[in-house]
Parts: structure tokens; C-alpha cells; sequence
């Protein structure tokens, strides 16, 4: 008599308690979807884990390192990286590659693009950006808007060097022209600002997202609560504001002591935002200055001033709403799950060791 057959790999059946809901569920996977169950043969994983439909990096660079756009090998290493951190889903603000190949991939991130950085010419790291003149800007947004998901990434101020320190790239008046055109093209655009000048100048052009947010004051916090402009602090990223300083202090002791200060205020200001009520997210500025696979490290610095819940719901279930996905596993669906050993409410460690990774119904068993 032939053996019984075992499960079947491509069957997983979860167990756990589902976030944000806390409820007890028993989830199916069958060809990469999740299915009604019972089924039979599936191989049982995760039983009496803490369940996420995956952590979500808000503002992240798959194909791109410090020296601009990478091989494909790379940026494949990039987004596994990623994924067997926990993030299923990644927004990609800004890239010089064409990663689109990655949504042929069942065992990747999904990625929600925003096209090239737009900078101006000498103003931003080099072999980033789509560089041009102030006088290209709209034309710019349209590239860009083709070329991503719903979203375009300005660089709204940069080191310029005749004046020794931060100062904004684009026009206010231009920089609103430019934003409305994208609204008019349906798409949300976001801008990595350090500065006070350039923060407020595009919050006030009507600018939908703020990266790092350094600059922020009191009163701009204000704005961004009532009209629910996002906010993405990248703290890992902030904390490299002192090397940033060094580098320059000799050439421009301005820059230099701008920055110290903008990262001397960084956490409070960041309080202060998630206190007003700004929709904040979770992000690592990975693929430029910092390794793939710390958003861990990231949602547990933000719970320094949101609180461990609050941190963990800005890189996951929160996160997945604004980037219009669902926060729940239904029948149907992609099977994205992330299993944890504890609950990563009360205990955020465990977000840099997730047990299981089900990407696109892939299996991968990470540890914990």
C-alpha cells in the first residue's frame, strides 16, 4: 500500500491572532491566494502567532545604492532583504531603475512607485535624479507621473553652495503650477525637505507628503493635521545628519550647523506632529545611505514618540490604508502574511525576527 500522501507546500494553513482586529483566525493558502477553508494536505505554519498582512516601508529605494542605479541582481537582493524583514509592501520614493519586474515576482514586496527623484542639476546626489532647469518642472511631474503608481517625489531643498546651506530648488510659484498639474493628472506628490524654507514653501503649493520633515514648525504642523498631509520621519536616515555635517563643516560651517540643529530637534518636532494629529509613516530611506531590511529597527524608533502601537500600526495596517490596500486577509487576495512569536504591540522587538514570511503565498521560515 502506497504511503499517504504528506502536505503540500503549496498549501500553507496559519493559526494565530489577526491584527489590528486581535482575533482568533485560521487562514488558507492555495496558489498563492487565500482561500475558504478547511483545506486538505496544507501545510500547518505560524500556530498561535501574531499575524500582520506585512509590514509596510513608506519610503524606500529598490534599484538604487549610493552611486545611483543598480544591477538587477542588486535590486532583487534589495527587495528580498526587504521582505525577509516583514515588508510585503513597499513605496518607492524615487528611483533610477525600472523595477517593474518585481511585479512579476509572487515572492517580492509589492512596490507602489514614484517614478525618478526631480531635482535640479548640481543639486541633489548624483545619477539619482530626472535633473533639470526650474523651466522643466511640469514637464518633469509628467514624466515622472507616467513612469510611477500614483505618486511623483520632488527634492524640495538641497545644499546649495554658493550660499553655504540649505536652501529650496524650485520657485513657490512654479512648485505650485507643478503640483497642481499632477493633481490634475491624479497622482500625489511628495517632497524630501530638511529645511524650514522649502517645508513651508510646499506645504503651502499644496504638496501631499513631507520626507524627513526636519524643518517643521508648530504652525506647519498645524496645516498638515487639518488638511492630512503625510509625513514620513525616516529616523534611521535623520540620525546620519551628524556624519552629513562633518563631511561639510569645513566648506560651509552654515550647512553643517543647520543640520545639527534640524537632528537636535528631530524627535520632538515628530511628537509634536503625531500629537496634532499628522498622518505619520513608516519608512527607512533604504537604497541610498542605508541597508535593505530595517524597518524593524524604524517603527521601534518611532515608538519613542507614538508609542509601540501607534509606531507599529504607522509601518503596517495604517500604512496599508494610504497606499490603498487592505489591511485585512480575504479570500481571494494575494497571500501577504507576516507570523511573529509575540505581540508586537507590547513587544516591538520582535518586528526585527518575524517567524514566518508568506509573500504571494512563498513560504519563507526566517526564525524566531
Amino acid at each position: 500500500m502506497a504511503p499517504a500522501p504528506g502536505p503540500n507546500p503549496d498549501r500553507l494553513h496559519i493559526s494565530g491572532t489577526l491584527l489590528p482586529a486581535e482575533e482568533s483566525v485560521d487562514l488558507w493558502v492555495v496558489d498563492g491566494l487565500l482561500r475558504e477553508g478547511p483545506v486538505a494536505d496544507a501545510t500547518s505554519i505560524g500556530s498561535d502567532g501574531w499575524i500582520l498582512t506585512g509590514l509596510v516601508d513608506a519610503h524606500c529605494h529598490v534599484g538604487l545604492d549610493a552611486g545611483g542605479a543598480v544591477d538587477r541582481a542588486t535590486a532583487e537582493a534589495q527587495a528580498l532583504a526587504d521582505r525577509d524583514a516583514g515588508v510585503l509592501l513597499i513605496r518607492d520614493a524615487g528611483s533610477p531603475s525600472d523595477t517593474r519586474w518585481v511585479d512579476d515576482r509572487p515572492d517580492l514586496p509589492r512596490i507602489v512607485r514614484a517614478g525618478r527623484h526631480i531635482a535640479r542639476p548640481k543639486r541633489y546626489l548624483r545619477n539619482f535624479a530626472d535633473e533639470i532647469e526650474p523651466a522643466e518642472l511640469i514637464a518633469a511631474v509628467e514624466r515622472q507621473a507616467a513612469a510611477g503608481d500614483g505618486w511623483v517625489k520632488l527634492v524640495g531643498d538641497w545644499i546649495d553652495r554658493s550660499l553655504g546651506d540649505l536652501a529650496p530648488l524650485w520657485p513657490v510659484e512654479l512648485a505650485r503650477a507643478a503640483i497642481d498639474r499632477a493633481h490634475q493628472l491624479g497622482v500625489r506628490v511628495t517632497a524630501h525637505v530638511f529645511g524650514e524654507q522649502a517645508t513651508e514653501e510646499l506645504i503651502n503649493a499644496g504638496v501631499d507628503g513631507i520626507e524627513h520633515g526636519t524643518g517643521l514648525t508648530d504652525e506647519l504642523i498645524a496645516i498638515m493635521a487639518e488638511r492630512q498631509i503625510s509625513l514620513v520621519p525616516t529616523m534611521i536616515q535623520v540620525s546620519l545628519f551628524e556624519r552629513f555635517a562633518a563631511q561639510g563643516e569645513e566648506k560651509f560651517p552654515a550647512y553643517a550647523k543647520h543640520m545639527r540643529a534640524l537632528q537636535a530637534g528631530h524627535r520632538s518636532t515628530m511628537a509634536a506632529a503625531w500629537d496634532a494629529g499628522v498622518p505619520i509613516y513608516a519608512g527607512t530611506d533604504a537604497g541610498g545611505y542605508q541597508p535593505h531590511g530595517l524597518i524593524g529597527t524604524e517603527i521601534a524608533r518611532m515608538a519613542d514618540f507614538c508609542g509601540a502601537e501607534g509606531a507599529l500600526a504607522a509601518g503596517s495596517w495604517r500604512a496599508r490604508r494610504w497606499l490603498g490596500r487592505s489591511d485585512r486577509p480575504e479570500p481571494g487576495a494575494r497571500a501577504d502574511l507576516v507570523i511573529y512569536p509575540a505581540d508586537p504591540r507590547t513587544d516591538p522587538s520582535v518586528l526585527t525576527g518575524p517567524r514566518h514570511v508568506v509573500a504571494g503565498g512563498t513560504h519563507r521560515f526566517v526564525g524566531g
